[in-house]
């Protein structure tokens, strides 16, 4: 099957499993900002198999496919794409940095936004560094807290590969702001660095002037 038969398929599947009752809590869980069909984490998984393993990201109509999963009301296909991008991250080309703009601003919440960062946008810019100047840098001065969730996430994954010059700049720009989000993935991402290196993250925190909730954050992994 190609990309529309599959997602014709994914569709139908999903919608014949619809579920109300599920779908009230976890419609509840996100606070009522996007509507649910009712199917959780491991039946969704199980059901989109077969789509994710069929997707072709090399196709023409792939990035549509992706946008028309995105555009679904329907939450669990948006987890679908994440899903079917993730699997294909090593695909990922430079060009592709519109698409993961277009996701992380569209329909944007932590759930979705944290696999893009952490997932996509970490291994995009792995690949090609220069994004993260010619991106990266208007992503973190936007007006979107959601671009710059990004910025500060999206070498999460990357251990003893991570730039810490670099995190530790992001983080410097954006400390000020009192965003919950922004704030929680700061902590977030000393928290994940701390334990490759847990000296520098304590010096860090100790000479920067951090939120409560950043610093509580960072130092979890090395309270334990």
């Amino acid at each position: 099957m190609d990309n529309r038969d599959c997602l014709v398929l994914l569709k139908k599947t999903f919608i014949v499993r619809r579920n109300p009752e599920n779908a009230v809590p976890m419609e509840k869980y996100m606070k009522g900002l996007f509507p649910f069909v009712g199917i959780r984490t491991p039946e969704r998984r199980e059901l989109s198999k077969q789509f994710i393993k069929q997707f072709n990201f090399q196709s023409e109509d792939a990035e549509l496919i992706i946008k028309e999963l995105w555009e679904m009301p329907e939450r669990e296909f948006q987890y679908v794409a994440a899903d079917a991008l993730v699997r294909n991250k090593k695909m990922l080309r430079e060009n592709h940095a519109d698409l993961l703009e277009y996701l992380i601003m569209t329909k944007s919440w932590w759930d979705t936004v944290d696999t893009i960062a952490s997932h996509l946008v970490g291994a995009l810019f792995f690949r090609h560094p220069h994004l993260i100047i010619e991106r990266g840098d208007k992503w973190l001065h936007s007006e979107s807290i959601w671009l710059q969730r990004s910025m500060v996430l999206f070498q999460l994954k990357y251990k003893d590969k991570t730039d810490a010059e670099l995190l530790f700049s992001i983080i410097e720009k954006i400390a000020h702001k009192k965003e919950f989000f922004i704030q929680k993935a700061i902590g977030w991402s000393l928290r994940e660095y701390s334990k490759t290196n847990s000296e520098a993250v304590i010096h860090f925190i100790e000479t920067h002037e951090l939120s409560n909730l950043a610093k509580r954050e960072g130092l979890k992994h090395i309270e334990k």
